[in-house]
């Protein structure tokens, strides 16, 4: 179909072409270049069209892709959508590396996405207040070079510094310091339509007032979290204050010290010896990302004071050596030149540097960040919560190895301490990338939700092929009815990503 830069009438628009005019439109608002329209079976895509993805999920059946430049051009387009009444859905993205679960996928076919990838202004910064206002295509990477040598950071994830702070946070991604949702203060959102508003906490041209996200009455800020109620076009991030020291203390242990040294390390997380998010690596993984191998490996971070994190360090270290549960502690701080990948990227990570994640990254996949949807192994997530305790992380590993057994493909997992009590079980299968190893791994993904959430162990980010799974893992029926209800009142047209955690 060609474009113009005619912005159709909105009684020009007829159904059966419904869609091909909105885009029109959207060519009219955006300009030419910004809009591209296809029209390709999933069957036909290739390595040609750039619709490939690293987790070698099904591709959707896409009708064109549209790219605002402005938050302006951003309620145009969706108000342009709204009005034709496409039933097609506009699947938002940021930067489209949402690795692992579906990349720039869509939940259901038909679809046009809007890529908010030229909307990358950090738009403001107070260092003093700890906050930034930025756009969804700011990067986690763009960020924390701009909060380099001062007194705040980012609390940045172990994905590539090319992610998207936004796009991750929305979707209740985990930093090194605490899950990613907890740095939103405040978002701005355009409604199905078109309206544009600003929820929890946003700063003000006249006044200075404190950074409190919740606000007055209820707090709105989780009605556009894992939502398609609105599409966020910026959001309010929190800055974290930059310690003046840091220390990170590596321990070794063995499979049969699995139970016990997870215990051991919940209580001093409990005690609040230990910093930011603990992780360890499995053996599995340990080998997926350029790791050691041969024993399960846990970071923990100590920070604070040099004088604190002195004393905080060695007692850690004396608590373990008197346990008799770990092989190896070595304790390092900052910049000491560690030459494993895997300990230099979570050294620089806690400290809100993620300029080493893309060497980890293309050491697992071989192929850097802007690569690795088209070339390289494949990579599948599945990200269940599992209690913070030596049982249930040593069942989850028990299922891992079910499912390892049952289809062959090869599972690892790292741990990441929320919470003295909640761990975020992230579950990897990488392969390679063909047609019987891919039906290898999904058959794993497949396998891995059903006993995990038959074993209770509910996972908190759903991948695009699995969608469905919202309604057997809600505990509640009516609340799920409720987001329904709320759905049908503000887009009733569904205008925005049908389908997605609906």
């Amino acid at each position: 179909m060609a474009i113009s830069s005619t912005v159709p009438e909105e009684s020009d628009f007829a159904q059966p072409n419904a869609i091909d005019d909105a885009l029109q439109a959207a060519a009219g608002i955006v300009g030419i270049d910004g809009v591209s329209v296809e029209s390709v079976d999933a069957s036909d895509v290739d390595s040609s069209s750039g619709r490939e993805n690293v987790g070698m999920y099904r591709s959707r059946r896409l009708r064109g892709v549209v790219r605002p430049a402005t938050v302006e051009q951003v309620a145009k387009v969706v108000k342009v959508f709204g009005s034709a009444r496409t039933e097609c859905g506009l699947h938002a993205i940021s930067t489209g590396r949402n690795w692992g679960l579906g990349s720039r996928e869509p939940a259901h076919d038909n679809a046009v996405t809007l890529d908010l990838g030229a909307l990358n202004r950090i738009r403001s910064l107070d260092l003093d207040m700890g906050w930034a206002v930025v756009e969804p295509g700011v990067t986690q990477g763009r960020l924390a070079e701009r909060l380099g040598g001062t007194t705040r950071m980012l609390n940045v994830t172990a994905s590539s510094a090319h992610t998207s702070v936004i796009g991750n946070g929305v979707d209740r991604g985990v930093g090194l310091r605490r899950q990613r949702v907890e740095d939103l203060v405040g978002l701005e959102v355009v409604l199905p339509d078109g309206e544009l508003i600003h929820v929890g906490w946003w700063p003000e041209s006249n006044r200075s007032t404190p950074v409190y996200p919740h606000g007055l009455g209820p707090s709105l800020i989780h009605l556009f979290t894992q939502s398609n109620l609105g599409i966020v076009t910026a959001a309010a991030v929190r800055l974290l204050p930059r310690p003046e020291a840091q220390r990170i203390l590596r321990l070794s242990f063995g499979k049969e010290n699995l139970a016990l040294a997870i215990d051991e390390m919940r209580r001093w997380s409990a005690q609040g010896l230990v910093g930011g998010v603990l992780k360890v690596y499995d053996l599995v993984s340990a080998e997926f990302y350029g790791g050691r191998v041969g024993e399960f490996l846990a970071h923990i971070c100590v920070d604070g004071t040099q004088g604190s994190v002195d004393a905080i360090a060695e007692a850690i270290k004396a608590e373990a050596t008197r346990s008799g549960l770990f092989s190896q502690v070595v304790m390092g701080e900052r910049g000491q030149g560690s030459q494993d990948i895997v300990a230099r990227m979570v050294e620089c990570a806690y400290a809100g540097d993620p300029g080493s994640n893309d060497a980890m990254l293309e050491a697992t996949l071989g192929y850097p960040a802007e690569s690795v949807d088209e070339k390289g192994l494949g990579w599948l997530f599945f990200l269940p919560l599992v209690p913070f305790s030596g049982e249930s992380i040593s069942k989850a590993h028990g299922l891992l190895q079910d499912i390892s057994a049952e289809t062959g493909a090869r599972a690892g997992c790292t741990v990441n301490a929320l919470s003295s009590d909640v761990i975020d079980f992230v579950v990897s299968i990488k392969f390679q990338r063909n047609e019987i190893e891919s039906r290898r791994a999904h058959r794993a993904l497949d396998l891995a939700y059903e006993l995990f959430s038959d074993a209770g162990f509910i996972p908190y980010r759903l991948d695009v092929d699995h969608a469905e799974w919202m309604d057997r893992l809600s505990p509640d029926p009516g609340a799920r009815a409720l987001v329904r209800r709320l759905k049908a009142f503000m887009d009733p047209d569904s205008v925005i990503a049908p389908g997605r955690y609906a």
